[in-house]
């Protein structure tokens, strides 16, 4: 049976993050037997938060296209919310709304702070038994690693 996904993204935009969720997107669709319906977090972690989720899997595959040329991070919107260790509410909340809607896999799309999101999703969804993938997908190559 197949698990749904979520899918948001954090940071500030990068020429190739849509290009990062169209490929998300993209992916998902090929593979329905592993893959159901495919959530987008409006504005990353806080849509997961506020349960502010867009059902990408009723987008024309035209306009997911489309996103190789859209600018920015419009099409899902971003934030700048650090999920911190003593915020339990948050970590709560996030299971709660992972559960609520049968998610199976959690795509964070950004760079450094979006991967350490996602890493903290993994973590406390297996301290709590659910059973989840989290992966972070990047949205640029940093310019800041050393030689």
């Amino acid at each position: 049976m197949p698990k749904n996904v979520i899918v948001a993204q954090s940071g500030g935009p990068s020429p190739v993050i849509n290009s990062s969720l169209r490929g998300v997107i993209e992916t998902c669709k090929q593979f329905p037997e592993t893959f159901g319906a495919i959530y987008a977090g409006w504005h990353g972690i806080e849509g997961v938060l506020k349960e502010e989720l867009l059902d990408l899997s009723v987008q024309d595959e035209e306009e997911v296209a489309l996103l190789r040329y859209t600018p920015a991070a419009g099409s899902i919107g971003t934030c700048r919310y650090k999920l911190k260790v003593h915020q339990e509410e948050d970590f709560d909340r996030v299971i709660a709304v992972m559960k609520a809607h049968d998610i199976g896999y959690f795509f964070y799309n950004g760079g450094n702070d979006s991967m350490d999101t996602a890493n903290k999703v993994a973590r406390i969804a297996q301290e709590r038994g659910l059973d989840l993938v989290a992966v972070g997908v990047p949205k640029t190559i940093d310019n800041d690693v050393g030689d």
